[in-house]
């Protein structure tokens, strides 16, 4: 779906070529009839914003902190080793579908990637991907509308391809066992709260009991 490739695009840092294909992005979705609510306001800053300017804010919203992070499973596992499973079946996808990462230098989490996927993808394959990971989209989606960017758009427009609504995540990831100790403190027997990462839908729980792991949703 050309839609998917369009917001990963837009996702992407911002870089001149980004800001000179504004014109030539608006064509794209005017035939795609997409509502221009949605992404209006971020076109308009790409448009009109000087290019500093634009990469300074993204890398202030997207790069420093965890809040907005685009690697989805930082938000659902945090550091946690179940994260390192969950990668390697996301990866598994791409590659048994003959995808090839565009951005060699990112993990198969980051969403641009994972919406490019997507644009690749038989139409039915990707709104059921997409659907798996709305829970996630939605939690980024609503810390960039607290904060009134001009994101916002992109994260609601992917909740209009999605079968479900999102749910909110229950737990908070956490980095690390001093973090835990931090929020939470020992409980009344000195016992350090354990980590408990909210449920991975886009990729199988990895379960080491039993050494493996059911596939992605098809």
């Amino acid at each position: 779906m050309q839609i998917f490739k369009i917001l990963s695009v837009l996702l992407c840092y911002p870089e001149q070529e980004l800001v000179d294909a504004v014109p030539e992005l608006k064509d794209c979705l005017n035939k795609l009839k997409i509502d221009s609510t949605f992404l209006s306001p971020l076109l308009t800053e790409l448009s009109e914003k000087e290019l500093l300017t634009l990469q300074e804010e993204y890398v202030n919203l997207f790069d420093r902190g965890r809040n907005h992070s685009l690697h989805m499973f930082e938000h659902i596992h945090g550091e946690d080793r179940i994260r390192g499973q969950a990668l390697v079946d996301l990866m598994n996808e791409y590659q048994n579908n003959g995808f090839e990462l565009s951005v060699v230098d990112e993990l198969p989490d980051y969403l641009p990637l994972f919406l490019e996927y997507l644009s690749v993808c038989e139409e039915k394959h990707a709104i059921q991907l997409l659907t798996a990971a709305i829970d996630v989209i939605g939690h980024i989606g609503k810390k960039l509308q607290d904060t009134n960017s001009a994101y916002v758009g992109i994260f609601s427009l992917l909740e209009q391809y999605s079968t479900a609504k999102p749910v909110p995540l229950v737990t908070p990831p956490i980095r690390d066992m001093d973090e835990a100790l931090e929020k939470f403190e020992p409980n009344i027997e000195g016992i350090e709260p354990l980590l408990q990462p909210n449920t991975c839908k886009i990729c199988p729980t990895y379960d080491q009991n039993k050494g493996g792991s059911h596939g992605l949703p098809r």
